[in-house]
C-alpha cells in the first residue's frame, strides 16, 4: 500500500478519537482560551473555549508518520524524523505559551522576547541538523524557472528565515474558527502533491499533517468546540515550513502561503502606520478581523481565504511547472 495514504489515514483516525478525549479533559482542567479586550466584541462568547486542541493532531500526525517509517522502512529515517522533530519541538514552544496563558488566566503567555529567541533555537538547530546530514543543500526552486538556482551559504540563513517567518505567520491566521486549519491543509495538500512529484519520504509527515488538519476541522470549524491555541498553529507552521525547505521549494511559500503573507502584512503595516501618522490603515489586524468589521461573518471569511489559497495554490503549481517539465515530470 501506498505509505503516504496510510500515513494520511492513520492521523485522521488517531485525531478523530484523540479530540473527543482531550476536549472534556481541557475543560476539567479549566483550559480556557482567553479573549483579547481589544480584539472583535463578539468574540468573548468564545472565551473559556478549550484551547491547546492542537495536541491531538500533533500526536495524530507524529504517531503516524513514525508508525509509516517504521512499518515500511523498518528503521528511522533522519529525513522524515527531523521535520517531525522540528514541528513538535516548534509545538512544545506554543504549548509552553499556551500553558503560561491559561495559569495565568489572561491572553499573555510567554513575552515576545522568549517566544522569539526559543523559535529561533528551534529553527538554527533545525537547520544546522538538515545541512548537516545532507536533507538540504544549497538550491532553491525558483517559480517559472526550469533551473534551480544555487544560492551557496545564504541557504542557510533563508532556512532560518522561512521557519521563523511561517510558523509566526499562521499563528497570526489562527483567529477565526476553522481558519488556520482550513488554509493550512491546502497548504500541505499542495506540498503533498510534489513530495509525490519528487518521490520525497517527508510526504509521509506532510500527508499525516493534512490528515490532522481534516479530522481538527470537524471540531474547529465555527462554532469551534475546541481552538488549536499556539501549541497547534506553531507545530503547523514548522510543518509547512520544514516540508518546503526539503522539497527546495520554500520561494513557492510567497504564492501558495500568500493568506499568511497578507496576514502578517496587515499587521505589520497597521502597526507601521499607526506609529508614524497615528492612523490605521484596517479597522482592525490582522486582516481576518478588518473582514470581520466590515460585516463578514466567520464562515464567509474562512471559505474566502480557503477559496483564495486554493488559486495560489494553482498559480504555485504552474509557477513550478517548468522545473516539472526539466525533470520530466
Amino acid at each position: 500500500m501506498n505509505p503516504v495514504l496510510i500515513s494520511a489515514a492513520i492521523s485522521t483516525i488517531v485525531c478523530l478519537v484523540i479530540i473527543p478525549i482531550l476536549i472534556p479533559f481541557l475543560k476539567r482542567l479549566k483550559f480556557g482560551q482567553s479573549i483579547r479586550e481589544e480584539g472583535p466584541s463578539w468574540h468573548q462568547k468564545k472565551s473559556g473555549t478549550p484551547t491547546m486542541g492542537g495536541i491531538g493532531f500533533i500526536i495524530a500526525s507524529a504517531l503516524a508518520a513514525i508508525l509509516v517509517m517504521l512499518i515500511m522502512y523498518k528503521k528511522i529515517s533522519y529525513d522524515l524524523l527531523i521535520p517531525v522533530l522540528t514541528a513538535v519541538a516548534y509545538g512544545l514552544v506554543g504549548f509552553i505559551d499556551d500553558f503560561i496563558k491559561v495559569v495565568k488566566k489572561q491572553n499573555l503567555g510567554l513575552s515576545a522576547k522568549q517566544k522569539f529567541l526559543a523559535q529561533m533555537l528551534v529553527a538554527i538547530l533545525s537547520t544546522i541538523s538538515m545541512v548537516y546530514l545532507g536533507f538540504i543543500d544549497n538550491t532553491l526552486i525558483v517559480p517559472f524557472m526550469a533551473k534551480p538556482l544555487d544560492i551557496g551559504f545564504f541557504m542557510i540563513p533563508l532556512t532560518i528565515l522561512v521557519q521563523l517567518s511561517v510558523v509566526n505567520s499562521v499563528n497570526l491566521t489562527d483567529g477565526l474558527d476553522g481558519l488556520a486549519t482550513s488554509v493550512t491543509l491546502i497548504v500541505s495538500l499542495f506540498f503533498l502533491l510534489f513530495s509525490l512529484l519528487f518521490d520525497n519520504i517527508i510526504g509521509i509527515f506532510i500527508a499525516a499533517v493534512a490528515g490532522g488538519c481534516l479530522a481538527f476541522l470537524f471540531f474547529n470549524a465555527h462554532p469551534a468546540k475546541v481552538f488549536m491555541g499556539d501549541t497547534g498553529s506553531l507545530f503547523l507552521g514548522g510543518a509547512i515550513a520544514v516540508t518546503a525547505t526539503m522539497l527546495k521549494m520554500p520561494l513557492i511559500l510567497i504564492i501558495v502561503g500568500g493568506v499568511y503573507l497578507i496576514e502578517t502584512l496587515s499587521v505589520i503595516l497597521q502597526v507601521t502606520s499607526f506609529k508614524l501618522t497615528g492612523k490605521r490603515i484596517f479597522k482592525m489586524s490582522p486582516i481576518h478581523h478588518h473582514f470581520e468589521m466590515c460585516g463578514l461573518n466567520e464562515t464567509k471569511i474562512v471559505l474566502l481565504f480557503s477559496t483564495a489559497t486554493l488559486i495560489l495554490c494553482i498559480i504555485g503549481y504552474f509557477a513550478c511547472n517548468a522545473f516539472i517539465m526539466s525533470i520530466g515530470g
